[in-house]
């Protein structure tokens, strides 16, 4: 039966469809999803399920080990916080991007049933992903016979309860402290970090767990383990065990979560209504300078346009945190490079080459594809060549200037490595950045975190970039330390790095995208 307009129900439907386009857009789509993209997630669901029997088949019917509750604490921890950063987004762009709820508010509907079903809503954006990958362990649990399994989907609804309620009252206590501009830019910026934390945190435990002394570590381990609070048994592992399908955890958990939206959901809609009212008004009016509108124009052209995009960057606080949370998934690697003391020199030379080429191509996707006004560019009488030498210069010098430290300490250190290390980061930033001016296609900024499935093979021109002068790099500062046969096939491999980067760029050249 179709719900009545106006009730909650209804709401709830329009929350559903919203969802589905949102979906739809994110796969590539105009308004609803393709049946080739159901076809291929309906394939994947299927896959999962073949996976969980297979898996599940051999297990035993009766309680589990306790000692599993402590992994399905962790991973549920894990998951946590990458449902906070779910939270954090559904939440902006429940409160910011959707600007439907002034007018709701102002509908004979009453605000805590809005709330109620906009909040319903942030809490099936966090659980749908995981429902979705970890919900074949419970139907075929479920036919086997193992319906402990069932508490894989009361702790995952709980705990994208708990995430979803944390994430929405964050927003709107942020927006009463610091305001609804800032709180917008804030919010989004806290999301992005919410989720690289966890990546950051296990790579650097898995890091100086390797570097640190092992005998220490696992003296340390073993003394944690035998202490009471972290025994099998203990209440910190009581989400683990509600995964694992003991009743009372289970419960435990059911109620927490019901309490936690109930208590969200009635306490906290008068502060969800006063959110929004700031969210409607954030325009400000400007205020016109007293005196005349005195004109400067004390810098050249090319001066004018550098300066110009990184004002245009510097005005988006969440730009530049999509720029650089790219950068942070690549630490790892560095610590990975890194852990290796007997060559610095090399190690050094190709994390800076690979961290200074995927940070130039983002300014350079951003300064030269989202150009906002492009038109406007090409028909002033400004010289062309000034204005893409400009924009290069843009993304160019911020990649350089960062790795500039580095490289003088280096060069200071080990003149002729710091020379052949400098080399490889000049040539990797000054090729993502043409490698980009050729192949990207025009877009907008908010499109920036989906601009590798848009232009997939700009992307893989900049991978291939990247990778060869990473490696030349490294074979470069290795050849200043061979000696005898061995310095022969590394003077070899480098040169074919070498010609495969030279031969990336004629590519890049050959197959660029034409002016319209």
């Amino acid at each position: 039966m179709r719900a009545p307009p106006g009730s909650s129900r209804w709401l709830l439907g329009h929350e559903l469809r919203m969802a589905w386009y949102g979906a739809a857009v994110n796969a590539g789509g105009r308004r609803r999803m393709g049946w080739a993209s159901i076809a291929v997630w309906a394939l994947a669901w299927t896959l999962l399920h073949v996976g969980a029997f297979f898996l599940l088949r051999n297990l035993p019917s009766g309680p589990m080990d306790p000692r599993f509750a402590i992994i399905a604490t962790l991973a549920l921890v894990a998951i946590a916080f990458l449902m906070l950063s779910s939270s954090l987004k559904a939440s902006v762009l429940a409160l910011f991007e959707r600007g439907d709820l002034d007018l709701l508010l102002s509908s004979p509907l009453p605000s805590r049933s809005i709330f109620t079903v906009r909040l319903l809503g942030v809490v099936l954006a966090c659980a749908a992903l995981y429902l979705f990958l970890f919900g074949p362990l419970v139907h075929v649990g479920v036919a086997l016979g193992q319906f402990r399994w069932v508490g894989v989907y009361v702790a995952i609804a709980t705990t994208a309860t708990l995430m979803a309620c944390l994430g929405m009252l964050l927003t709107l206590a942020l927006v009463r402290v610091l305001g609804a501009r800032r709180t917008r830019v804030l919010a989004q910026v806290l999301s992005a970090v919410a989720g690289a934390l966890l990546f950051l945190l296990s790579q650097s435990f898995s890091f100086f767990s390797q570097t640190a002394q092992s005998g220490a570590a696992e003296r340390t381990a073993h003394q944690l383990l035998r202490s009471p609070l972290f025994a099998p048994d203990s209440p910190l592992w009581f989400p683990g065990r509600a995964v694992l399908g003991d009743p009372l955890a289970t419960l435990g958990m059911a109620v927490l979560g019901i309490a936690a939206f109930a208590l969200t959901a009635g306490r906290t809609h008068r502060f969800f209504v006063h959110g929004v009212q700031q969210a409607a008004s954030n325009s400000r009016a400007l205020v016109k300078p007293a005196g005349d509108m005195r004109l400067r124009f004390r810098r050249s052209l090319f001066d004018t346009v550098v300066v110009k995009e990184w004002r245009l960057i510097a005005r988006d606080p969440h730009l530049i945190s999509q720029v650089l949370l790219q950068l942070v998934y690549l630490l790892p690697l560095l610590f990975l490079i890194l852990r290796h003391n007997d060559a610095p020199g090399p190690a050094i030379g190709t994390g800076l080459a690979l961290l200074s080429s995927s940070l130039t191509g983002g300014l350079a996707w951003i300064v030269v594809a989202a150009e906002d006004a492009p038109d406007l560019l090409q028909s002033s009488p400004a010289a062309g060549r000034t204005i893409a030498l400009a924009k290069l210069a843009a993304c160019v010098m911020p990649p350089l200037l960062l790795v500039a430290l580095p490289l003088l300490w280096l060069i200071v250190r080990a003149p002729l490595a710091g020379i052949l290390i400098g080399f490889a980061v000049v040539a990797s930033v000054l090729s993502a950045a043409l490698v980009v001016k050729w192949q990207a296609r025009p877009g907008k900024r908010s499109d920036f975190k989906s601009r590798g499935k848009e232009n997939f093979l700009c992307s893989m021109f900049e991978l291939v970039n990247t990778l060869c002068w990473g490696g030349l790099g490294w074979l470069l500062v290795t050849l200043t330390t061979d000696a005898g046969s061995a310095a022969g096939s590394t003077a070899l491999m480098a040169a074919g790095a070498m010609a495969a980067a030279l031969l990336t760029l004629l590519l890049a050249w050959m197959m660029r995208r034409r002016p319209d």
